[in-house]
């Protein structure tokens, strides 16, 4: 081979073909944690509801025997009835607030997450914890939209905007990033 050949080889190598334009959009896949469902939420609210039952035994019946009070009037409004609502909504405020998860939820292995920020305010609490789940408690079919919803959230979470994730257990979800310039700037939104 000359060194005229080998230069004409050398000058077609070099021709870049005509490459399309570089696409506008691009899919990215990501994990983000799995929503916990209605089972796994039933069983640790039943969980939640043997332990509210054994402080109840444990600290207000006590306390009512000595006082000679009783604990067996039905009545939304007998004293009884009102501390154990306290220790009730009491309980599920101060662990979501502190630990993000009852006991319940700890055995289960889900906690509550905020859907705005990454913690948890005591408006967004008091909105879940009392008020949702008064509503949740006193109107049953309320509480099974959690098997329904995408994000698996009952009414007390649609109010507060949270919901329950599994702490161990993810899922694969796609999304598309538009480019927008040269600068590297993405605009992300979830598929």
């Amino acid at each position: 081979m000359t060194d005229h050949e080998t230069n004409e080889t050398a000058t077609e190598v070099q021709v870049a073909p005509h490459r399309p334009e570089t696409p506008s959009y691009e899919e990215v896949l990501f994990y983000e944690r799995k929503p916990a469902g209605f089972w796994v939420r039933f069983w640790a609210y039943l969980i939640d509801l043997l332990i509210i039952t054994a402080l109840t035994s444990i600290l207000i019946k006590p306390a009512f025997a000595l006082m000679g009070l009783e604990t067996t009037e039905t009545s939304w409004y007998a004293p009884f009835a009102i501390m154990s609502a306290i220790v009730f909504y009491g309980y599920f405020v101060l662990m979501t607030k502190f630990f993000r998860q009852t006991v319940g939820k700890m055995i289960m292995g889900i906690r509550v997450v905020s859907l705005k920020s990454n913690h948890l305010s005591w408006t967004t609490l008091l909105f879940r914890e009392w008020i949702g789940r008064f509503l949740s408690v006193t109107i049953w079919p309320l509480y099974w939209i959690v098997g329904f919803t995408p994000l698996k959230q009952g009414v007390h979470d649609f109010i507060a905007d949270t919901t329950v994730v599994h702490e161990e257990s993810f899922r694969k979800n796609n999304a598309v990033k538009k480019r927008t310039d040269g600068s590297g700037l993405h605009e992300t939104s979830a598929v």
